[in-house]
């Protein structure tokens, strides 16, 4: 455990941080698996609807530094190929 008055200042902020970026992460996550759900049962129009929630998940995960930049254009890229290929 902390002992310094900025060391228990510094875990109560992790702790915030950690809070925020899980919801972020399972946020994006959450929305990929539905989409790669819909697919997998062939609901393509489905699909194409959730692709701005999923895009939507992954900016703001990119943009509060849970995910890098081109870690998300990937994951984008991918789930668009997914969903324009069936």
């Amino acid at each position: 455990m902390p002992i310094s008055k900025s060391a228990k200042k510094a875990l109560r902020q992790s702790k915030r941080k950690h809070v925020r970026n899980s919801k972020r992460v399972r946020a994006y996550k959450e929305a990929v698996k539905e989409v790669k759900k819909l697919v997998s049962t062939g609901k393509q129009a489905e699909a194409e609807k959730l692709l701005p929630k999923v895009y939507k998940a992954l900016d703001k995960a990119t943009k509060t530094k849970v995910l890098k930049k081109n870690a998300a254009s990937r994951k984008k890229s991918r789930i668009a190929k997914m969903v324009g290929k069936k």
